[in-house]
């Protein structure tokens, strides 16, 4: 069996919140094996091209390896903010989903942990 690509979400689970024009996205792992692979591929690189439709200003990485779990707070990417913004989704609610489609490659001692169907 050889490395496989998904989407991050069958690694992690994410949750938004949002303060003026700055979003923060929680990614959490479902398994504490998978952090490692998380940590490695999941960066402030890899979200912001996930996210450069949006032009972030500048992207954060929190760690936090105890719950293995990350924090992104990306600047200047909802429109303005709830007051300000014309789009739908004004808090960036659903942002996470944005990012919980990141690919990431995934090796064989780790696809048995992953949420969802099996690949094929």
């Amino acid at each position: 069996m050889t490395t496989i690509t998904v989407p991050l979400y069958r690694a992690a689970h994410g949750r938004t919140g949002d303060k003026g024009d700055r979003s923060n996205i929680s990614v959490i792992a479902w398994h504490p094996a998978l952090w490692p692979l998380l940590v490695e591929q999941v960066t402030p690189e890899a979200v912001a091209a996930q996210f450069r439709h949006r032009a972030p200003s500048r992207v954060q990485r929190f760690v936090l390896p105890k719950l293995q779990a990350m924090n992104f707070v990306l600047d200047a990417v909802l429109d303005g903010g709830v007051n300000d913004a014309l789009n739908l989704d004004t808090h960036g609610k659903s942002l996470s989903f944005l990012l919980l489609e990141l690919p990431i490659q995934v090796p064989p001692a780790l696809q048995h942990l992953l949420a969802g169907p099996p690949e094929g």
